[in-house]
């Protein structure tokens, strides 16, 4: 670990306080995958590495980002893309969402869900 890796406490904690306050649009993406819905279990605000995955799917090494707004700044679209490239060399997918499609149309949402869950893992 780096020293500017947060530790693994650090990082629980972290996860623990968003999962108390989430977005509209992770409520909405929650209220589709909790309890096994789509037939895999995913949890919330998972930490995975140095990071904080919103949603993962552990059986299917799948992990479900919801972006919003702050996501399209050069800063952050680099960031997110060495964020993902990370992941994906631990042997994650990971399945971007713009909040604005979760909260339109949540259907749709949840059919990009179950289109990546149905790919194979790496």
């Amino acid at each position: 670990m780096t020293p500017s890796s947060p530790s693994k406490g650090m990082l629980r904690d972290r996860a623990r306080g968003m999962r108390k306050q989430p977005s509209q649009a992770e409520r909405a993406i929650w209220d589709i995958v909790r309890d096994n819905r789509l037939g895999f279990k995913f949890r919330r605000q998972r930490p995975i590495s140095r990071y904080i995955a919103d949603f993962a799917c552990m059986e299917a090494k799948l992990i479900v980002e919801i972006d919003g707004a702050s996501h399209d700044l050069a800063d952050q679209i680099e960031y997110d893309a060495e964020r993902t490239r990370i992941l994906n060399a631990l042997g994650w997918r990971v399945l971007r969402l713009r909040d604005t499609l979760v909260l339109s149309d949540a259907n749709a949402a949840s059919a990009l869900i179950v289109e990546a869950l149905r790919q194979p893992s790496p």
